[in-house]
């Protein structure tokens, strides 16, 4: 099922898209918390994000641009402005569509529709991408990136890295880390695990992320 994240600060107009997009199956999730869009993202890691440009805080172009700095997610704008450079603007900020308010519902379902597929159609998951702390894990070239540096990955590290992240605030065991990555963890010395986490934390660490992966001892490891 695919996840819409909708940034819309008027109350009616949340509550109508997200009551449409909900009959066409998709999770949708709604942002009230405008100064913490970012985080929500990270943490909602939706397939298309829904966003106003007149937000309280900070506006859509800012949001979009965060946004972007980590993620190349569908983005359609919704604005009542309706001047050609506010148009161009918007695409220019890494938009991907501009709806005007008042819209029809059916021909904004439909635009959601097509980028979904456009996007994500002939893809499976190894072309998804995850995020944390302004970190992103491709899964489609085992690469990591922060900021602006990128590190490659081992199939290993992208193994551990990627089951981390799927569990965000949970203690992954290390029982579960050597069972996913060797089937049979009986036959693999315990400490073939630790030197890949280790490895694993120094390229993060080298893009700018220290302490990104935690350690608790005698349980397995985190990422808070």
């Amino acid at each position: 099922m695919y996840k819409i994240m909708i940034v819309e600060d008027e109350e009616k107009i949340r509550s109508i898209v997200m009551d449409t997009l909900e009959k066409w199956q998709y999770e949708v999730v709604v942002i009230t918390k405008f100064d913490q869009v970012l985080l929500a993202f990270e943490k909602e890691q939706p397939h298309l994000v829904l966003l106003d440009i007149n937000l309280p805080v900070f506006d859509g172009y800012y949001w979009c641009q965060q946004i972007r700095s980590i993620s190349k997610v569908p983005i359609i704008f919704l604005s009542s402005r309706n001047q050609n450079m506010d148009i161009i603007m918007a695409i220019n900020m890494g938009g991907d569509d501009f709806v005007q308010k008042p819209f029809d519902l059916s021909v904004l379902a439909a635009k959601v529709n097509a980028l979904l597929r456009r996007n994500y159609d002939y893809q499976d998951e190894s072309d998804l991408q995850l995020f944390h702390r302004g970190l992103v894990l491709y899964l489609n070239n085992s690469t990591v990136q922060y900021k602006a540096q990128t590190e490659q990955l081992t199939r290993n590290e992208l193994v551990i890295l990627q089951l981390l992240m799927r569990q965000i605030g949970k203690i992954v065991s290390r029982d579960e880390l050597m069972q996913t990555l060797w089937n049979d963890e009986q036959f693999i010395d315990d400490n073939t695990l630790t030197v890949n986490v280790n490895r694993l934390r120094r390229k993060i660490a080298a893009i700018g992320l220290d302490d990104f992966i935690v350690t608790r001892k005698g349980m397995g490891y985190l990422i808070e």
